[in-house]
């Protein structure tokens, strides 16, 4: 069954912002390229809010992905530049990536937060608001 993985960022200052799309571009493109990936798609949202959805054949090959090249040079850098930080995995029937009110009900209900070193109320709490949508970018 295919695997989902779902991660809510919050960037805690502009300075960080260009260099945190660098490297989500490039891990992006590197999940785009991975031979078990099926789909791959990053939304900015408002408030240095973003989010990645990807789907992978298995939760292996996520694993896989998530420990090595662009993504896994990033991780230890989002500890300072995030002040919101989340994760959610699930197993679906379908290979279509869910909607990203989804991803959020989902992340709401079945996410964990992520550390990082400077975490906002909102983290602290685990209360994230609604996804107001912007950009959206499809890799795959």
């Amino acid at each position: 069954m295919p695997f989902v993985s779902i991660t809510r960022l919050r960037i805690r200052s502009w300075w960080y912002v260009p260099p945190f799309l660098v490297y989500a571009l490039r891990s992006a493109w590197q999940a785009k390229t991975a031979p078990a990936n099926l789909a791959v798609s990053l939304l900015s949202d408002r408030g240095r809010v973003f989010w990645t959805r990807t789907i992978w054949n298995d939760e292996a090959a996520m694993r896989s992905f998530m420990l090595s090249g662009a993504h896994r040079e990033v991780m230890p850098r989002l500890l300072e530049w995030c002040d919101e930080a989340s994760v959610v995995h699930w197993t679906q029937d379908s290979r279509e990536p869910p909607s990203w009110a989804e991803a959020l009900r989902r992340t709401r209900q079945d996410g964990r937060r992520s550390k990082v070193n400077h975490p906002s109320d909102a983290q602290r709490r685990f209360e994230y608001p609604e996804t107001r949508g912007g950009t959206e970018l499809k890799f795959k």
